[in-house]
Formats: structure tokens, C-alpha cells, sequence
């Protein structure tokens, strides 16, 4: 992207603005908050907040709020109260611009033994009693400074034990999260406890990855991922359940802040609408569009997002909170001064895209005796065009190679009870849908072949059906969970299922009956041994479901092939172990062996769905079987400091293997096999606001399916990409990857703003990275046409055209020079 030459001056002139900046004086900063029971989400009065290695704190007032000022830097905040197991929060950092919110959920007491508590230290300890194992929590600042994650959530996430992502999403390009060997839609993602779809600006539909994340960080109070023991309110995860937590606006005050990236312009905005009405809003504009024209890279993507918050206090006992997330998106091609092979297969090969996307919710939570009720309602909605003409003529009908423009509307009613007796906790719920998918699809495959008598050797293949449906989603579980053994001991069991008025069998409870069942045991107070296993199900994606063709029988109307298909079933069994040496430090071991059932093969190809997902379009639009099996087995080790003295850090190792069958019945690498699964984080904070931080992120060589050579010489000309040889499906693989990010942040405090200038740099050391191979043809020297072996213009079948292997291994170095501005 940048030369390193570009990026030396970038270095030398952030320090020379550093070296020559006047030192801010000690001003202070805020940290407020709310101090709440986690368990009924009650206020607590009097719970005191101390900030660590200082003599400065304050307590709780008669709403749970506490307001604490201290001079500008880094701190760990520690919660005490009577009857409450302490909690710690960790690296708050404070500045003289934003006030700072932290809120704290505490738990009673566990009982204690000879005066040493059973308990691990929940500071760092970030299990559930649904789910106490698989499960991994992010806090904002972790996200804003992780060196090459761009404020993105998705690719910060990478740091964490079995997520992994496509070759292209880890070269820096895609937000696909793999998550111990799973496809990319085999996640779901909650807002505040509201479902959104889509968190990736130009999503893939049918799946969920995208070149960067719509969420804006400064809305986030922390995010959790769980790869399995997921709790029964859950529905459609077969890999993972990532559940991202907003806070609140200020309630005091209007502040704000300003993102200026070499990417991007974002502001955010939030304060009071009334004493009990709090809110938070945000727009994020792109200028990736100008960046690839500096840099004559023929693709032109430009995105807008929006967020917002509001909060409303109704009385001591109901909240009422709206919530909304949206995005446009704009990715289309322009001819580059200087054409290159690689970039002339881009203008090719992908579609241009135009999508708009939304989410909007209202949730109301409800105190009551020993617990609190959610009811929460919602509608998504997901648009998207996507077109393609042959030799990029484009607006050229005779020359369209794909056209898809789709939508899908979900509208969602839940509820979720939570009850606390004694020793026993349990939760039900239920949930109800109204779902809506259309699409106008056409796709040409392959070219007719033509012998020298004139017949056809072999047919050419295209895709045409346009589709509308509608149809009820409903589902309910039960949750409970008791302690035991002296509360050392805990057990947690849950059930759900889920049905829908669309498929065939899809009113029958009985097929996606989901037990799930976990267990902890706490040996002492620091080691912790827990085991789970569950069966989840995943109602296949709507692109599969509305997709018709025409049967046999010319006459016969276009039907639902696809009304047949089963909810896709995933197996997990997990077991592990959980050692806290001291309260800033957790390390986890854990093994892990996944099973699939049902899942959809295609018809066409005879290869699984599960391998799709990684690039650009959409996927599922095609008849498909509910056939296919597939499993992912591995061992995960992580080891995770939270800030001590100035130093925190985190290292993972993930060793797997992903494998699931076709039409074939054979077990074969997945699209997502990488077998090793690197990555490292660490980072210190020296005096006057500087902060380094490295991470290093490895994983082993992904499979890919090798072209057919014959078939892609004969349709590239068409459909500007390859054929691949489905018959040797995955059996080549890449060679591994690996990457050096490199972050450094200096801040300044003046007395009413604060100013973060950092300069953040993917792949620091110029490592060469692989991509999968593309297929083309050779160009002519003046890039007027192609190159042919008889001299003549390029016959439509390829024949006389001259096939070129595009490897794509160049070293590339990204940095990012920014400011981030709170007032």
C-alpha cells in the first residue's frame, strides 16, 4: 500500500511534533460510573472505588453513580463492598477531554474456608456460570490500541485463542472470523442484546466479513466472545456468540471526540436530554476512495455508518434504551494510469457493490423480586446489489455476467426472565420473527463448447430466478444453574429449540431440541477445572432458502428447491482448565471437538457450503442438500496479563483441524484448515503520555482448490475468473502467514481537551504473504488487449489465448498516521 520509505517520514515527523510539543501540565480527568448487584441489577450504595497505588477514592450514592477525579495517566480501579467478591478494572485510562465511564457488576460473596476464599479472582476471570468455559472479554481500550486493528473490533479479536480468518481477511482486507475451524456465518453478534447481522462494511451475504467494521469503539463499554458453552437465549451459533456492551452517555455533561485516520473522518457526540435521559450518536465517513486513487489502485470503495444510544430511566426499577446501527456502501472500479496483471484481474473479477444496511431496536429492562425481565423488539435490514459485465464493459447487457439485487428484513420480538433463589439461578424466554427475503438474481457460469461439426460438446450453464418469501421464525429455552460442594462446585444445564413455518420439518420442536450442559469445579483460589457440551442448530442462510429453478418439466412453475433442507447441527464438547497465579494474570488451556451434521452441499459442485464465505458477493444462491457432515477439533492455549506496574500483554496458540465432506461422503480440508494459530500482543506505557505497543500474528498455510485448466482457459473471457477444479477440492495449501504490527501513541492534556496522535503500521518488517492464486490471461504490452498465441484477437472460447498464474506474494507495508480528539 505505502512505501517504507513513506513510512520513515510518517515516523519522522510524529516525532519531531513530539519532540518539539510544550509537556501538558498535570491536569485531571474524570472517571464516573455505576456500581450495580450482577446478579438482580440492583444499585448498590457505598460500594467504594479506589484507584490502585494511590490514596484516592470515593464511595457510591443512593443511585449506584460515583464520580471520581484524578490526575491525567493509567490506573486500575478496584471495587470493595461489603458481602461482594472485589472487582478490579484494568488499564483506565484517563484523560482531560472525556469524562471516562467504567461500570461494575458484582457478585455476593462465595462462601469461605478458613478465611481463604474459594473464589478465582473475577478481575480477570471472565466466566459465567451458563458459560464457564470458551468465553474471552475485551475492554475499550484494549480495542482503541491494538496495534493494526484500526479501531475495528474484528480484526482485534484476532488476538484472542481459536479465531483465525481467510487468507485475505488476515492479509489485512477482510473481517472474516473463523472461529476454531467454523465457517464465517456460523457466528451471531449482539448489540446491547439486540441481534445485528451485519458488522462489516460490504458484507458477503450469506456469511459476515467484510474490509472493515461499522461499530464505532467509543460506543463500546467491552466485548465478549464465547466459541461454545453458549447460553440457551441464543439462537443460530454454531461457532460463537460475540456480544458487544455499550455504555451509556454522559449524564453530567455534552462531550465529544473526532477520529482522523488516513482512512477515515469519524465524530462522536453524547450528553444529557434530561436528568434521567442520557444519549450518544455518531457519523463515520470513508476517504479510502481518494487513497486508492493516490495510489492508483483500481478499486474505489466509500462507506458512511451511523450510530446511536439513548437511555432513559423511567424509575428506580425500568430502563427503557433505543439503539440503532447503520451503513452505505459504495465499492466500484476505476481504470489505473499504470495496469498491472494483478490489477486488471480486479476489474475483472469482482463485482461492483452498492449496499445499505440497518439496525434499530428498543429495549425496556424490568427489576423484579430476585431478578429482572428483558423484553426487547427490533428490525434489521440488509440491501444489496451486486453487477458484473464481461471485460468490465460495464452497463453493457449483452456483456452482464451477474446481477443480484436482494434484501432481507427481520423483525424480532424477544423476551428473557432471569430469577435468582438462593443457590439456584434460572432464565427463560422466548423469541418471534418475522422474516422477509427477495432477490432478483442472474449469474452466467460457463460457455457453451462447440465441436468442429457445429454440435454442442458441452452445455453452458447459467443462474436466472427471481424469489419473495416471507415467513415466521419462533423459538424458547430454559436456562437454570446451581452451586454446590460449598459453592465450589456449579452446575448449569439448558435447553432450547427453535422452528419456522418455511421449510418442510421446520414446525417440529423435536429436530432442534438443543441440551446443553456445563460444569466448574474450583480446586483452590486459583485453579479452576470446567467441562461443557451442547447441541446447537442454525436454520439455513435465506439466500438457500429463497432460491428456486425450474424443475425437469419445462412447463412447471419455478419452485423452492431448497424447502427441504434440515437445520444445520454442531456438536461441542469441551474441556479445560483455568489458573490465575496472581489478580493480573489468567492463563487457560482448553480441548475442544466439534461435529456437524446437515450441512448444506451443493448440488452443482458437490462441495460443501462450509468452504464458501471468504470473498466478495454473496453465497447459497443455489440448489443444495442437507447432506454434508463436517468436524473441528483442537487444543487452545492463552495467557492473558492485565496492566501491572506499566506492562500488559497477551499470547495464544491454537492447534486444529477442520475437515467436512461433499457429495462424495469424504472428509476434506476445509476452505478454513490452518491447522496453527498464532498471535501475540503486548504493550507498555512510559511517562508523558507515550505508549508502544507490537503484535505478532502466525497461521499455517490455508488449503485451496488448484483451476482446472482447460475450463478456465475457455470461460475467462466471460467470467473474468477461473474455474476450480472441484475433483481436487483443497488438496494444495498456501504457505504460512505471518505479520508484525507496530503501534506508538503520544497523548496531550490541555485544561479542557485532549489530543492522541498514534502512527499504526501492518506488517511492519515487509513480510512476504501469500494469497490464493488467480488465473488470467497474458496482457499485450500497451495493455490494449491479450496476448495470443497466433497473433489475432482472442477467440471467445480462449483457445488461442496465452494463461498466466497470478501468485499476488508482494511484501506490503500499511501505516496509518492519526488523531483522536475529545472536547
Amino acid at each position: 500500500m505505502h512505501s517504507p520509505s513513506n513510512c520513515l517520514k510518517g515516523l519522522l515527523i510524529f516525532f519531531l511534533v513530539s519532540v518539539y510539543s510544550q509537556v501538558s501540565a498535570q491536569n485531571a480527568g474524570t472517571v464516573i460510573g455505576t456500581v450495580k448487584d450482577g446478579k438482580t441489577r440492583e444499585a448498590l450504595v457505598g460500594v467504594t472505588i479506589q484507584a490502585e497505588g494511590t490514596n484516592a477514592g470515593t464511595t457510591t450514592d443512593v443511585e449506584g453513580k460515583y464520580r471520581l477525579e484524578l490526575p491525567v495517566g493509567s490506573y486500575n480501579l478496584k471495587a470493595t463492598f461489603v458481602g461482594y467478591a472485589p472487582l478490579t478494572k484494568f488499564n483506565v485510562v484517563l484523560t482531560s477531554g472525556n469524562a471516562q465511564q467504567i461500570n461494575f457488576d458484582l457478585l455476593e460473596e462465595a462462601v469461605q474456608l478458613e478465611a481463604a476464599t474459594v473464589v478465582l479472582n473475577r478481575s480477570v476471570s471472565v466466566a459465567t456460570a451458563e458459560t464457564p468455559n470458551s468465553v474471552q472479554k475485551l475492554t475499550t481500550e484494549e480495542i482503541k490500541n491494538n496495534p493494526g486493528g484500526n479501531f475495528d473490533i474484528s480484526r482485534v479479536i484476532q488476538v484472542l485463542p481459536g479465531v483465525g480468518g481467510t487468507a485475505g481477511s488476515v492479509g489485512g482486507f477482510r473481517n472474516d472470523l473463523i472461529i476454531r475451524g467454523g465457517g464465517p456465518n456460523e457466528n451471531v453478534y449482539y448489540l446491547d442484546g439486540i441481534e445485528i447481522p451485519v458488522i462489516n462494511h460490504f458484507a458477503t451475504q450469506g456469511s459476515s466479513g467484510g474490509p472493515t467494521g461499522i461499530l464505532n469503539v467509543s460506543f463500546i463499554e467491552d466485548a465478549t466472545l464465547s466459541s461454545s458453552s453458549f447460553n440457551a437465549r441464543y439462537d443460530n451459533a454454531l461457532s460463537s456468540v460475540l456480544q458487544f456492551k455499550q455504555r451509556t452517555g454522559n449524564p453530567d455533561q455534552f462531550q465529544g471526540n473526532v477520529r482522523v485516520s488516513s482512512t477515515e473522518v469519524a465524530g462522536t457526540v453524547e450528553g444529557p436530554i434530561s436528568p434521567k435521559t442520557t444519549y450518544l450518536a455518531s457519523v463515520r465517513r470513508s476517504y479510502l476512495q481518494l487513497l486508492f486513487k493516490a495510489i492508483d489502485l483500481p478499486i474505489r470503495p466509500n462507506y458512511w455508518d451511523f450510530q446511536y444510544k439513548v437511555t432513559s430511566r423511567l424509575n428506580k426499577k425500568t430502563t427503557l434504551t433505543a439503539i440503532g446501527v447503520g451503513a452505505i456502501d459504495e465499492f466500484t472500479f476505476a481504470v489505473p494510469q499504470e495496469s498491472s496483471p494483478e490489477k486488471e484481474y480486479i476489474l475483472r473479477s469482482n463485482p461492483s457493490i452498492n449496499q445499505w444496511n440497518y439496525t434499530v431496536g428498543f429495549s425496556l429492562q424490568r427489576l423484579l423480586e430476585n431478578g429482572f425481565m428483558n423484553i426487547s423488539a427490533s428490525r434489521n435490514m440488509f440491501d444489496n446489489r451486486l453487477d458484473r459485465f464481461e471485460d468490465n464493459r460495464t452497463g453493457d447487457e449483452s456483456a452482464r455476467v451477474l446481477r443480484s439485487q436482494s434484501q432481507e428484513i427481520e423483525n424480532k420480538l424477544r423476551l428473557d426472565v432471569n430469577k435468582f433463589l438462593g443457590k439456584w439461578e434460572y432464565s427463560y424466554g422466548a423469541v418471534l420473527q418475522y422474516v422477509k427475503y427477495n432477490n432478483d438474481f442472474f449469474n452466467l457460469l460457463r460457455r457453451p463448447v462447440f465441436g468442429d461439426d457445429g454440435n454442442v460438446v458441452s452445455p453452458g450453464s447459467s443462474l436466472l430466478f427471481d424469489t419473495a418469501i416471507d415467513f415466521f421464525k419462533y423459538g424458547a429455552f430454559f436456562q437454570a444453574t446451581r452451586k454446590l460442594a460449598d459453592d465450589r462446585l456449579t452446575l448449569s444445564g439448558g435447553i432450547r429449540t427453535d422452528m419456522n413455518s418455511f421449510t418442510d420439518t421446520g414446525n417440529n420442536p423435536l429436530n432442534t431440541l438443543s441440551p446443553r450442559a456445563s460444569l466448574s469445579y474450583q480446586l483452590n483460589e486459583k485453579w479452576r477445572v470446567n467441562g461443557s457440551l451442547g447441541r446447537y442448530f442454525k436454520i439455513p442462510i435465506y439466500t438457500v432458502l429463497g432460491y428456486r429453478e425450474r424443475p425437469p418439466v419445462f412447463e412447471a412453475d419455478y419452485q423452492y428447491v431448497n424447502r427441504d433442507n434440515e437445520y444445520i447441527r454442531s456438536d461441542h464438547v469441551v474441556l479445560g482448565v483455568e489458573f490465575v497465579p496472581r489478580a493480573t494474570t489468567r492463563i487457560t488451556v482448553e480441548a475442544f471437538n466439534k461435529r456437524y451434521a446437515n450441512y448444506p452441499v451443493s448440488v452443482r459442485d458437490g462441495i460443501s457450503l462450509a468452504n464458501q464465505g471468504g470473498e466478495f458477493g454473496a453465497i447459497g444462491n443455489e440448489n443444495v442438500t442437507s447432506t454434508g457432515a463436517g468436524r473441528s477439533r483442537g487444543i487452545e492455549f492463552f495467557i492473558q496479563q492485565k496492566l501491572s506496574g506499566n506492562f500488559f500483554g497477551v499470547l495464544s496458540y491454537t492447534f486444529f483441524n477442520s475437515e467436512f465432506t461433499g457429495a462424495d461422503g469424504v472428509y476434506k480440508p476445509s476452505a478454513w484448515d490452518t491447522r496453527h494459530l498464532v498471535s501475540t500482543q503486548l504493550g507498555y506505557k512510559f511517562k508523558r503520555g507515550w505508549e508502544l505497543g507490537g503484535k505478532f500474528l502466525f497461521q499455517g498455510g490455508a488449503p485451496y482448490t488448484p483451476f482446472d485448466l482447460t475450463a478456465s482457459q475457455r470461460n475467462y473471457a466471460l467470467i473474468g475468473t477461473g474455474v476450480l477444479d472441484n475433483d481436487r477440492l483443497n488438496s494444495q495449501r498456501l504457505r504460512a502467514f505471518n505479520r508484525f504490527d507496530f503501534r506508538i501513541d503520544k497523548k496531550w492534556n490541555a485544561k479542557r481537551f485532549s489530543v492522541d496522535a498514534f502512527i499504526d503500521i501492518q506488517n511492519l518488517f515487509l513480510t512476504k504473504n501469500p494469497a490464493f492464486p488467480q488465473y488470467t490471461f497474458e496482457r499485450t504490452e500497451d495493455n490494449s488487449g491479450f496476448k495470443t498465441t497466433d497473433g489475432g484477437t482472442l477467440l471467445s472460447d480462449g483457445s488461442n489465448a496465452i494463461p498466466l498464474i497470478l501468485r499476488n506474494e508482494d511484501a506490503t507495508v500499511t501505516p496509518a498516521l492519526g488523531l483522536v480528539v475529545e472536547f
